[in-house]
């Protein structure tokens, strides 16, 4: 009698699943900051914008190669799919994740060139966002295979859809760096920090309702899923938590709460992540190939996952650590107390 063979699909669902939320959330707030930046008011500010991700900002990047590397090892199928569907905007991600960083660095090097760095330091995080955003688009809107293959344009990724979700992300981590920056700030800048906060949630929740009734007119498979009896009913939670979210993150921006506002936009991330979970499983590549159709066999996925158990709490205790140490405000003439 053949022993029965593990699964370990769900395993790597749920490596991969938090891998790519903590990268939204920790490299979200991050690029939202540097989104923010260009709208400081003096120099002075900028200064405090900056140093409040210092400390950390390389580091949330772990978790976009976790995601990435996961991928290809568990799903390899969903990988080569993809990768060449949404190539364009990856690359303009990392060009300009790269550019984001070296104007990091170059900021206080090269004081002759502070204002050039200081817009490759926005514009390269607003780059990296609006192409996120698209790949989330093109992810969801589905891709072009025939057979096991992408048979689609490198282009095709390009959509109002994808656009727009593209838009939507931008808002989103704006909101995310906003509530950072009011943790981390005080004083006119903790302001300031609030009152855009309140412009990036207008624009979150626009988003949110026009993507929640422009997927399921797309793809019937999502209406059905959303709106068919009893389902309507099993699922109602989802929307009305977010509107009770949305409503207690106005409320903090418009109070003195510092904690509230961060904590508010990542519970909209996790709603809306949640409701992308929702409308597309199991498919990882959607509408096309389930979880286990694109999965590696179980001897790769065991023994990847032995080296996964050991380094992922690794990641987790030194990235806990790095937030622990520098916690507090940031001020601009001890940096971190």
């Amino acid at each position: 009698m053949t022993p029965p063979v593990l699964d370990f699909v769900p395993l790597w669902t749920i490596i991969l699943g938090f891998g790519v939320f903590f990268y939204v959330l920790l490299d979200g707030f991050d690029l939202g900051v540097g989104m923010l930046y260009g709208f400081a008011p003096d120099l002075p500010s900028r200064n405090l914008v900056m140093n409040s991700v210092a400390p950390v900002w390389d580091g949330n990047e772990t978790w976009l190669v976790l995601g990435g590397v996961g991928l290809l090892a568990a799903f390899p199928l969903a990988f080569v799919i993809i990768l060449p569907a949404v190539y364009f905007p990856i690359l303009i991600m990392l060009l300009a994740l790269i550019f984001r960083g070296v104007a990091f660095e170059f900021r206080y090097r090269d004081a002759e060139h502070r204002t050039f760095w200081d817009h490759a330091f926005c514009y390269g995080s607003a780059i990296a966002t609006f192409a996120q955003g698209i790949v989330l688009g093109a992810f969801i809107q589905g891709f072009h295979t025939e057979g096991r293959e992408f048979a689609g344009s490198s282009f095709d990724c390009f959509t109002p859809f994808s656009m727009f979700t593209g838009m939507a992300l931008t808002f989103g981590y704006g909101l995310l760096g906003a509530g950072w920056l009011v943790l981390k700030t005080q004083g006119e800048l903790q302001d300031w920090a609030r009152q855009l906060g309140r412009g990036c949630l207008v624009g979150v929740l626009i988003a949110i309702a026009v993507v929640s009734l422009w997927t399921p007119l797309m793809q019937p498979s999502i209406a059905q899923r959303w709106f068919s009896w009893p389902n309507v009913v099993f699922l109602s939670p989802v929307p009305i938590i977010t509107a009770m979210l949305a409503l207690w993150e106005w409320h903090s921006l418009r109070g003195r709460s510092e904690v509230a506002p961060f904590a508010g936009a990542i519970g909209l991330f996790v709603m809306s992540y949640i409701g992308i979970a929702i409308s597309l499983w199991p498919m990882i590549v959607p509408y096309q190939f389930t979880l286990w159709e694109a999965a590696s066999s179980a001897s790769t996925q065991a023994f990847l996952l032995v080296g996964t158990l050991f380094l992922l709490p690794i990641i987790l205790m030194y990235t806990g650590w790095s937030y622990w140490v520098f916690r507090g405000k940031v001020r601009g003439d001890i940096g971190y107390h």
